[in-house]
């Protein structure tokens, strides 16, 4: 069933469409009616191949070239801006090339929306941009504190776009830590990663084990962004969003994985705790996106592992602990992206 925009939104441009969370949000606004531009350098190979969908338009480019970003933006009533360097080991990689995409690029993505007129902007930043918080629960008026290059630089672009954003109206979402099988899989997040070390190695180690990571399904991830895209503009307006579910230990995950790892395949996986210097533990309050836009997660973190439980089963993951299709710095450190 084609569903309608009460806003007018009838086109999107996706900046890094053909990643992770891109390609599971692609596939659901072609199947809601939406016109659908991917701009993506498509490092990780034709994600969308054995789509036909007219709906769909693909354009192979850099976020740093001007230019071609705005051209490729002309009639999208939305851009939903997810490019990035997308975690810290790969940005801490090229931290020069981390900076140029994650926050020099930002001013071409602000131009292609103000130069297209487009009715709304959608930056994706993150929920690391707090930090470390010894809060219980972490609100979206709560001081910024990143430990790192790439939530810094997420951080700046919020910065950029409150100061410098005018005559475009942005919102901005801090989603927690996806989980889950998308048709662009990454397996170096927190809950993918303890998931297939159960499915391929029968073991899993923890890190530490006391952080607490707030997770969402990638299901429900796409659900937020289409929230964005169709609510009205007023109770939006430069506003900020957490996007969140369940705020779970690391220890906690891998109890969870170990158990539907072996309800799933029967296998007994073995943890064990290892020490780390990776303190980063926060606690992120969804309250605001409930009570504004009426969004409620409705898939849990057990769901996002039995996705990728099933996808294992089914022989879908190609050598998944050494692909670098599934993992964003070892192809980085193969392809020598400058």
């Amino acid at each position: 069933m084609i569903k309608i925009n009460p806003v007018g939104i009838k086109k999107v441009l996706i900046t890094g469409g053909a990643g992770y969370v891109g390609s599971a949000l692609v596939q659901s606004l072609l199947a809601g009616g939406y016109e659908v531009v991917v701009y993506d350098l498509y490092i990780y190979g034709d994600v969308f191949k054995g789509i036909k969908n007219p709906k769909l338009t693909e354009i192979k480019g850099d976020i740093r070239d001007r230019g071609k970003l705005v051209a490729a933006a002309k009639g999208s009533d939305a851009i939903i801006h997810l490019a990035c360097i997308s975690n810290d080991p790969s940005f801490e990689l090229d931290p020069g090339l981390g900076k140029s995409i994650n926050f020099d690029a930002f001013y071409n993505v602000m131009e292609a929306a103000r130069a297209n007129n487009a009715k709304r902007l959608i930056y994706a930043s993150t929920s690391s941009v707090y930090g470390l918080k010894s809060e219980k629960n972490v609100v979206e008026e709560a001081t910024l504190e990143p430990l790192t290059d790439y939530s810094k630089y997420k951080a700046e672009c919020e910065r950029v776009l409150k100061e410098e954003g005018e005559g475009i109206e942005w919102v901005t979402i801090r989603p927690a830590t996806v989980c889950g099988y998308a048709p662009r899989l990454r397996l170096d997040l927190v809950v993918n990663i303890l998931t297939i070390n159960a499915l391929v190695n029968k073991k899993i180690k923890i890190f530490g084990g006391n952080q607490l990571r707030p997770n969402l399904n990638i299901k429900d991830m796409v659900r937020a962004y289409e929230l964005l895209l169709a609510a009205p503009w007023e109770k939006l307006r430069h506003q900020t969003f957490n996007a969140g579910y369940q705020n779970l230990t690391v220890s906690e995950i891998a109890m969870l994985v170990k158990r539907i790892v072996k309800k799933g395949i029967g296998i007994e996986v073995d943890l064990e705790v290892v020490p780390t210097n990776d303190n980063r533990s926060y606690h992120i309050n969804s309250d605001k996106i409930k009570r504004v836009l009426g969004f409620t997660a409705k898939y849990t973190v057990e769901e996002a592992v039995e996705t990728l439980v099933e996808a294992f089963k089914k022989g879908l993951l190609k050598d998944p602990l050494n692909n670098p299709l599934y993992h964003n710095i070892k192809l980085m450190q193969e392809l020598k992206l400058k």
